[in-house]
């Protein structure tokens, strides 16, 4: 249902005070489809803020630009009429108003271009399919400020809108705006070559300024964001007013470049329209700032405005990005030639008429100021205006509206046609203009890339030339680029000087690029030029400090070629052969009084016991293994248990002897003779028993230590159960301990050999070396483990040797004469005597 229309009457500022000129006049035309345009012919407005009746302000001075971008479309719109192909038949006409900058002034324009064709009135709908508004699309304006006014009334009518100018991110919202288009890059993409051209040279201390409008603000909070990614640090950050009227103004831009001079910045990026730019440059001189290096857009550095700013050579270095466009062919020609005719009265008369059958006074937004500029006046700026993106969104229009209408290469049917029917074929299809393709893409936009051009003066007079292109990736061209610098070079623009290898950034205060060089600690690399921390090495690997890269690390343990290793190695042979020698000596004298008191065929087993435990001290030399590791543990106490076990029937028989008399002669028999082997059986047995418990618990296993050793990986053997660990060697332990309390307080005539004493030292050497080993033994994580372990061993052995074996060999070999039934008499057969005598 259709809500009964509301007409919005566009009555004030309707009285159009003066006769529009003739070159006023150039700028309306009548056609079978009106493009509405949208330019800021001047500048300047000088009632805006005191207006005391709703009359639209004023624009004091001509904006050379605008004038040449409308006149931009009106060439486009004469060529697509002269045209064969495009649009054949049928004719597009114009309707141009002058926005001034002001977003108040483009705005009564833009509701005229909404009203319904032929009326001054807007219809409210509940439907607009079938509304047309008196325009088809809208070319324009050229300030993101004022697009994000208009294009918000043209989309919700649907009506296509192409600037030529307006490149805010914002805009590149296709939801709010699904009917905005642009022919000029994102100023994401304007940011992103910014940021990489820093990079490229290396600039990370850097001062940023935006204009105080939409194009600034949005410009500069894109860099900020970009900026921060790419580790490049921003030591002020500030924005410029945009009407230099204000009261505080001056103040402002005074105050800008007083913060810029404390921060000691050499790089300044300026994202600002011409005006607040030569506001800033014009203070910038006066006050001194020195020469930087200052980074524009194609918003100011090509605007005559700020190039001739008295002393602007003074400034130091200007490079920026400008929109990488192409020249239009004959543009300059048709200039020249419609100077020419509007100098006839003729071509005036019909111009004027054409105007009024166009109802284009019914604004007084024109261009007021057109009918005092010459050719010479704009001559100048014919040369660096970017006509380009005008002239492709007239064409993107006329394409779109081409095969929207079903055109032929000979002619286009008269069908009408809505607004909203043209989006379609914008949105999907390229086209071609002068031999250039061209599309729009996901936002809207038409991304040709950007040139980087520079300031370069020659003979006072100013050229831009090119350095350096984007499109997706930076290239610059350093050597065309002569700096402001005593050698031409580059200037660093740092807070403190770049780190060396090795070396990390450690962050001071709060900014990110104001830092010492701190060298990384060992075990840690230096990754990357920029970072604020060094990385740790993986645990296989190390590094020395101010490092930058990691090693990795050699395996450690007790190798057989080192000088410890060899040095054991040996002690070990002779501690083998030591144990050999005598088992041979009793051997050979083993029907003796002197091996029948030690026990016999028992002594003989206690040595093969003591030779076993030698060898193993081979098992802890080499690389270590989980099986390795199982059986140290397990032969030492085997081995151990075996000697001892040979002490416990002799140190028994002598407690009972001694202690127990009256016991002795009912107990003997257990602990002597043959029945002494079951004894030795037994305590074998418990300690074979004992090892499957220790497997079962948690056997000995390799261990990779990472932590003790600087550059080398510790292979050593760690202890999984010491609950098993105690059980193993607690055993052995006890055995020793009973065998000292069976013989140390033992008494024997002087005239006769002491066997206990041998047992008792034999034992307290043995807990003497293990109260050290497992002091040692618990606490100590290198390759001295190992060695402790074998010196253990071997210093068991050797004390049992030393002190139990080798006095017996000294009587065998040098006084065997004490080697007789008297000084060796067994205790049991004495004690039988002694007994019968106390019975008489």
């Amino acid at each position: 249902m259709v809500v009964p229309e509301l007409w919005l009457c566009l009555s004030f500022g309707c009285a159009a005070s003066l006769s529009p000129s003739c070159l006023s006049a150039q700028f309306h035309r009548p056609g079978d489809f009106i493009l509405g345009g949208l330019f800021p012919f001047g500048k300047d407005t000088v009632n805006l803020t005191a207006r005391s009746q709703p009359t639209l302000p004023l624009c004091e001075r001509l904006f050379t630009d605008g004038l040449i971008w409308a006149l931009g479309m009106r060439f486009a719109i004469d060529q697509i009429n002269n045209s064969s192909s495009l649009l054949p038949g049928i004719t597009l006409g114009y309707d141009m108003y002058d926005t001034c900058f002001e977003a108040l002034v483009a705005l009564q324009p833009s509701l005229l271009f909404l009203t319904r064709n032929g009326t001054t009135g807007i219809g409210v709908l509940c439907n607009y399919t079938e509304y047309q508004p008196r325009v088809t699309a809208v070319i324009g304006p050229h300030k993101s400020d004022l697009c994000l006014v208009t294009a918000k009334l043209f989309s919700s009518f649907l009506i296509p809108q192409v600037s030529y100018g307006a490149s805010s991110d914002t805009l590149s919202n296709t939801e709010l705006y699904p009917s905005f288009y642009r022919t000029v890059p994102s100023d994401e993409n304007l940011v992103e070559a910014v940021v990489l051209l820093l990079n490229q040279f290396g600039w990370n201390w850097i001062a940023t300024i935006g204009s105080d409008d939409e194009y600034g603000r949005r410009a500069q909070a894109l860099f900020l964001s970009m900026a921060g990614n790419d580790n490049v640090c921003i030591a002020f950050e500030g924005l410029i007013p945009t009407d230099l009227a204000e009261p505080n103004a001056k103040k402002q831009l005074e105050d800008t470049i007083k913060s810029i001079n404390s921060t000691k910045v050499n790089v300044i990026v300026l994202f600002a329209f011409s005006l607040p730019a030569q506001a800033l440059l014009e203070h910038s001189i006066r006050m001194g700032l020195g020469k930087k290096v200052w980074i524009g857009t194609e918003a100011w550095m090509l605007s005559d405005i700020a190039a001739s700013i008295p002393s602007i050579q003074s400034i130091g270095t200007v490079l920026g990005f400008v929109m990488r466009t192409e020249t239009v062919p004959g543009f300059q020609e048709y200039v020249a030639e419609l100077f020419g005719s509007v100098e006839q009265e003729e071509f005036c008369r019909e111009s004027r008429e054409l105007s009024r059958l166009m109802n284009a006074e019914v604004l007084d937004t024109h261009c007021r100021q057109c009918g005092h500029v010459t050719l010479g006046d704009i001559s100048p700026m014919l040369r660096v205006t970017t006509v380009q993106p005008v002239h492709v969104a007239v064409y993107g229009v006329a394409h779109a509206l081409h095969r929207a209408l079903g055109c032929t290469p000979k002619a286009c049917p008269r069908t009408s046609i809505r607004s909203w029917q043209l989006l379609h074929f914008m949105n999907t299809l390229p086209f071609e203009v002068n031999g250039q393709s061209f599309r729009f893409d996901q936002s809207h936009s038409t991304n040709t890339g950007y040139k980087l051009i520079l300031w370069a003066w020659r003979n006072g007079t100013l050229t831009y030339l090119p350095v350096g292109d984007y499109d997706q990736s930076l290239y610059v061209r350093k050597s065309q680029i002569q700096f402001h610098t005593a050698d031409q070079k580059e200037p660093t623009s740092e807070c403190f000087r770049r780190c060396q290898p090795g070396q990390f950034r450690r962050i001071k205060g709060f900014n990110l690029c104001c830092y010492d060089c701190t060298d990384c600690p060992k075990n840690t690399f230096w990754s990357s030029t920029d970072s604020t921390s060094c990385s740790p090495c993986p645990q296989h690997q190390w590094a020395p400090a101010r490092s930058t890269r990691c090693h990795d690390r050699s395996e450690r343990f007790l190798f057989w070629d080192e000088p410890l290793a060899v040095a054991l190695v040996t002690l070990t042979a002779l501690s083998t052969a030591l144990s050999c020698g005598t088992a041979l000596l009793f051997l050979k004298h083993r029907h003796t009084p002197l091996v029948q008191v030690s026990g016999g065929g028992r002594s003989l087993f206690a040595l093969l016991s003591l030779l076993l435990l030698s060898l193993s001290c081979c098992l802890y030399v080499g690389k270590p293994s989980d099986g390795l590791c199982t059986a140290q543990q397990l032969s030492y106490a085997l081995c151990l248990n075996g000697c001892f076990s040979t002490f416990v029937p002799k140190a028994l028989e002598i407690a009972l002897v001694t202690e127990f008399p009256r016991c002795a002669p009912r107990l003997l028999r257990w602990v002597t003779h043959s029945r002494a082997w079951l004894l030795v059986a037994a305590s074998l047995l418990t300690e074979g028993l004992l090892c499957l418990c220790h497997l079962r618990l948690g056997p000995d296993f390799l261990v990779a230590d990472y932590q003790s050793l600087p550059s080398e990986v510790l292979l050593v053997c760690g202890t999984k159960s010491w609950a098993a660990f105690a059980l193993l060697h607690g055993y052995n332990s006890c055995l020793a301990f009973a065998c000292f309390l069976c013989t140390f307080m033992v008494q024997t005539p002087s005239q006769r050999y002491n066997v206990a004493r041998g047992i008792t030292f034999a034992t307290l050497i043995y807990f003497i070396i293990w109260i050290f080993f497992i002091v040692i033994f618990a606490t100590l994580r290198t390759v001295l483990r190992a060695v402790t372990q074998i010196c253990t061993i071997l210093a068991t052995t050797l004390g049992i040797l030393v002190s139990y074996f080798i006095p017996k060999c000294y009587i065998m070999v040098f006084r065997p004469d004490l080697n007789t039934g008297d000084y060796f008499q067994n205790l049991t057969d004495e004690e039988p005597k002694e007994d019968s005598v106390n019975r008489q």
